[in-house]
């Protein structure tokens, strides 16, 4: 045995993709509505990133972090504007870790609350923060984790006290089954955050990068986070993370409570910085993709495999009263590549790029393929 066994791996080796559409080792077509797991937001091979990331590689590739790096800087202000300091991490679960260390230093609390069904990452304070007995399955949990439940402020209400240095969500839980949270809940805890002093800790690792609309889903619910964190989709396919913080917050992850030697890594920000700009083109006009997407996903509901479709903007759950696996394999076999999330849920996550007609096609095969069901 070469590898280890944690994942399972569809038999299928992939040799070339290019935007939404993936080729494998025969030379046949797959249509990607995955985007690698919420990756490939600006579809893969994005001519944009791959010059960015070639000219930067024919100039070096790493910098460690004793050395200024202007293209950090770049990124920075791209994604964060002039209200956030931002740090850069490998991540999601690292820039998670991240924003948990900086809301217990910048108030000096312990407790975290979390929300039952939710997914921060497998690192040990972002599991521990995941409320999913599955993830913490034979593993003792950090302590200063408590779990309220999604959607529900009086759930909250019971946990929240003077040692809760921060509250941490996901505006669509998307391991959980793409559960989006509830807007009269999000401004009640919003509210009840700012009575106690409570920093929010907005987790878009999955929601961001323009997968609901916008750049940020918090835009949509009317607030601004303490904290956000942003990852996978943030260089298009380069591993990188990044949590984001308020400035007066800054202090608190002074010189030496925290780094990375790749955080930041030169090749990651010339590729983040062009994912970031492509991002700025397609999103004045995502929203009539968006319409199409699920005026087509509404007709899901009538067939007798489906209990639910959930979602928001370009991030579709359909709850199935089937099995979720058997569907995704059968899908691939029919070249859609889709996901499955807790919950017997099939997850869609096109690329923004997608064109209209191939998601449209990818659509009609998988209702036709539950339709069957």
């Amino acid at each position: 045995m070469t590898l280890f066994p944690n994942y399972k791996r569809a038999p299928i080796t992939f040799t070339k993709m290019s935007n939404a559409t993936w080729t494998d080792q025969t030379g046949a077509d797959y249509i990607d509505l995955s985007s690698g797991i919420g990756v490939y937001n600006v579809g893969a091979n994005n001519p944009t990133v791959v010059n960015a990331l070639k000219t930067q590689a024919d100039l070096f590739w790493h910098l460690p972090n004793l050395y200024d790096n202007p293209l950090q800087e770049t990124v920075a202000n791209k994604l964060g504007g002039s209200k956030y300091t931002v740090y850069f991490a490998n991540s999601g679960a690292e820039a998670n870790e991240a924003a948990i260390k900086l809301a217990r230093l910048a108030t000096k609390r312990p407790n975290i609350i979390s929300f039952t069904n939710s997914f921060h990452g497998r690192t040990y304070a972002a599991m521990s923060a995941t409320g999913q007995d599955s993830i913490h399955q034979g593993l003792p949990m950090l302590d200063g984790f408590l779990y309220a439940e999604f959607n529900h402020i009086e759930s909250v209400k019971a946990l929240l006290n003077d040692d809760v240095a921060a509250i941490m969500l996901e505006l669509v839980q998307g391991e959980g089954g793409v559960v989006p949270a509830d807007s009269n809940f999000v401004n009640q805890l919003v509210a009840l955050a700012h009575e106690h002093h409570t920093l929010i800790i907005v987790d878009e690792v999955q929601t961001g990068i323009g997968r609901t609309g916008t750049k940020f889903a918090y835009e949509q619910f009317g607030f601004t986070p303490d904290i956000v964190t942003s990852a996978k989709a943030l260089a298009n396919g380069l591993p990188v993370g990044a949590m984001l913080a308020k400035n007066q917050f800054a202090p608190a992850l002074s010189y030496g409570t925290h780094g990375s030697t790749f955080g930041g890594n030169p090749l990651v920000m010339a590729a983040a910085s062009a994912t970031l700009d492509e991002l700025d083109t397609i999103l004045p006009t995502i929203s009539d993709k968006i319409a199409i997407l699920w005026d087509k996903l509404a007709t899901f509901s009538q067939l007798d495999a489906v209990n639910d479709v959930r979602g928001l903007g370009m991030m579709a759950g359909i709850s199935l009263n089937i099995p979720v696996a058997k569907v995704v394999t059968d899908l691939q076999q029919q070249h859609v590549l889709a996901l499955s999330a807790g919950h017997n849920t099939l997850r869609l996550l096109p690329p923004l790029t997608i064109p209209t007609e191939q998601l449209l096609t990818g659509l009609d095969i998988i209702k036709n393929s539950l339709s069957k069901k």
